[in-house]
């Protein structure tokens, strides 16, 4: 048989697949601390994040890292939030075998309005790519008092 037979015939290592799953969990609360609202919300893994997963894998990675969470009161397009509110870095960042966490948090009169959509990008800049997930989600209506965290945890299998 030659090698081309060989390989169709007996092709395990073709079949093997990777996969991510991004989830947000979002968490507002009032100025004393009691939540006003939480939810779990399933995302969207933007080309830019499976490009930067994958430059990791190169002996010198030549495309930064995650580093800020953004919120806004738009819906997300490709590369950026559809209307950005405010980004922060990020308050931490933890790996546990194939799962990654990351949080966020905006203090009181931090990113107060309506926020509609969220995302993760690898600069400062606000209203500046890379964008590596995103997620949209009815209206969390942020006041003043009121504090937010998103912790966004991403499973790869």
């Amino acid at each position: 048989m030659n090698i081309l037979g060989w390989l169709f015939e007996k092709k395990p290592f073709f079949r093997e697949k990777f996969s991510l799953v991004a989830n947000c969990h979002v968490v507002l609360r009032d100025e004393h601390g009691k939540i006003k609202d939480e939810r779990m919300i399933h995302n969207t893994m933007k080309n830019a994040g499976i490009y930067g997963i994958m430059d990791q894998f190169l002996a010198s990675p030549t495309l930064a890292k995650v580093g800020w969470m953004a919120v806004g009161t738009g819906t997300p397009a490709a590369t950026l939030l559809g209307t950005e509110v405010d980004r922060n870095a990020l308050t931490s960042k933890t790996r546990s075998n194939a799962v990654v966490t990351m949080v966020g948090d905006w203090a009181a009169g931090d990113a107060t309005a309506a926020i509609t959509e969220a995302g993760l990008f690898d600069v400062v800049t606000a209203n500046t790519v890379n964008m590596w997930c995103s997620a949209s989600f009815d209206v969390i209506n942020k006041a003043a008092g009121d504090t937010l965290q998103i912790t966004w945890t991403i499973t790869g299998s």
